[in-house]
């Protein structure tokens, strides 16, 4: 399925119809919308206007040679450490050195299943603790995402006392649509995002309350229902619910400002949506949607909008295929408390927010292939993570 994204999202990005261009300076034309009947919901909700940096980045290969990377987390001495979604991780020295990390989990590999994200818990420093999510094998045929934690040893060369946390339920078969991304809390708890696992019959679950299909979860890192969640005592729900009624996100970042979790999150045929969750909320797939189905026609009712359902804070059509997302802290780029995206469809977008409105865009190394992570260095250089089967390791800088 992926694949199918992918195709849609490089074929609308590089039409060349005729569609409404938001500003006379936009360094590119954007194609028609799939969805042809959809009225954003308010002004500004889609194609923002453009802004072009004057930054010229320069990029380096740092390493190559891990197909289909998946996520990337930084070590505080700067190596790397390095996801495959084939079940590998790797770790990576800034001179471009690469050894495999022995202990990684068996994963249900296909599709879009596999070893995915990576994070280093509040406690690496002192216990070297680090926290994985990838598609586990639960028999019959069936998968489910799964969040687990391990121990680096010392030496970097292997992890150890691989603990699963937290098991999505319930497991689905094939191999579509897992999320999946992890995000701390201020109070060191876990915001992790679940997909709906794709096909016609599992979509439905995004708005049943009572699994983990199409949600994000807010758990302790013991697994357990973070304090404060909406559907704590609720009969009927899942107390590890935080929102519902998403699709497949698999980027997600605390906004340093605000504290707030954002999402980003893949539409079908259309329909890229970035959502700031608020604890209870309903996000509405597969009931409304700004995308069509890949075969052209609607999906459901077709409608945009409903009482009850939230409305993205913005939304690509033609999509931007979303993968991972970061608020950029640095000052290396002129681009502090920005939104960078990496995107599917090639390069890198960056989103200029006021609050929690999007007031400008721009797209950047689109030439670089398919951007499946990005992460901030602490020098404040990017590190792009190219999905494709050499498997490269970008840092960037400003040209």
């Amino acid at each position: 399925m992926r694949a199918t994204i992918l195709g849609m999202g490089l074929l609308a990005l590089g039409a060349c119809d005729a569609a409404p261009v938001v500003a006379q300076t936009a360094p590119w034309q954007q194609a028609a919308p799939n969805k042809k009947d959809a009225t954003p919901a308010f002004k500004g909700q889609t194609r923002a206007r453009w802004d072009k940096s004057s930054v010229k980045p320069a990029v380096q290969v740092v390493a190559s040679g891990i197909p289909h990377p998946w996520a990337i987390a930084m070590l505080p001495d700067g190596d790397v450490l390095v996801t495959q979604k084939s079940g590998k991780l790797w770790l990576v020295t800034p001179k471009g050195q690469k050894s495999e990390v022995a202990g990684a989990p068996k994963v249900a590999y296909g599709g879009q299943g596999g070893l995915m994200d990576i994070s280093l818990g509040p406690d690496f420093t002192n216990q070297l603790t680090l926290w994985l999510t990838y598609s586990e094998p639960r028999g019959g045929g069936k998968s489910g995402t799964t969040l687990a934690k391990a121990v680096l040893s010392k030496d970097r060369k292997s992890i150890t006392g691989l603990t699963v946390v937290f098991r999505q339920q319930p497991a689905w078969s094939g191999g579509g649509q897992f999320g999946s991304n992890i995000a701390w809390d201020s109070a060191g708890n876990i915001f992790l995002t679940l997909g709906e696992r794709y096909s016609v019959e599992s979509r439905k679950h995004a708005q049943n309350i009572t699994d983990d299909l199409g949600k994000v979860v807010h758990i302790t890192p013991e697994g357990k229902p973070a304090p404060g969640n909406p559907f704590i005592g609720k009969a009927g729900a899942a107390p590890e619910i935080w929102s519902y009624g998403h699709r497949n996100p698999q980027g997600a970042a605390i906004n340093p400002k605000s504290g707030k979790l954002w999402e980003i999150e893949h539409g079908p045929r259309g329909g890229d949506e970035i959502n700031v969750p608020e604890p209870g909320k309903n996000y509405g797939w597969p009931v409304i949607t700004y995308g069509i189905d890949y075969p052209g026609g609607p999906i459901g009712d077709g409608i945009t909008a409903k009482p009850g359902m939230e409305q993205p804070i913005y939304y690509w059509d033609p999509v931007i295929a979303p993968s991972d997302m970061i608020f950029y802290k640095g000052d290396l780029f002129p681009w502090t408390d920005q939104l960078l995206i990496g995107s599917l469809a090639g390069g890198v977008v960056r989103l200029i927010v006021d609050g929690e409105t999007v007031v400008a865009e721009d797209r950047m190394l689109e030439d670089e292939g398919r951007i499946r992570d990005i992460d901030e260095a602490p020098d404040g250089a990017l590190w792009l993570a190219v999905d494709d089967s050499d498997g490269k390791l970008l840092r960037v800088t400003p040209g």
